[in-house]
């Protein structure tokens, strides 16, 4: 299943990592294990915040997706399925079904 990993590195722990110059490798490190989908970057909440979309075959594998980022950046993360656009539209019929059921 496609999942989308957000990662918020608190700044002093991201400043540590660019002032010794870990956190590019770091980053690059856990995503080679990860080997995500895509990945972006960008600013939330004052914090340094990565989305990374990538396919998850089976719940046990959140911990070891997980704890490389808490323990190298002590990361606040959250894990939510997500969808492209083709499974949005794979996902038509329910939505129709569903309209009929539940749509006032």
């Amino acid at each position: 299943m496609r999942m989308m990993l957000r990662v918020s590195i608190p700044v002093e722990t991201g400043n540590a990592a660019v002032r010794n110059g870990s956190l590019g490798t770091t980053i690059k490190s856990i995503l080679d294990k990860v080997k995500p989908e895509a990945v972006y970057f960008a600013e939330e909440n004052g914090e340094r915040t990565g989305y990374i979309f990538f396919d998850m075959k089976d719940s046990s594998q959140l911990p070891s997706i997980a704890e490389p980022w808490f323990l190298a950046f002590n990361a606040r993360i959250t894990v939510r399925p997500a969808m492209n656009l083709q499974d949005l539209a794979a996902a038509g019929p329910d939505f129709e079904r569903d309209v009929k059921a539940y749509g006032k």
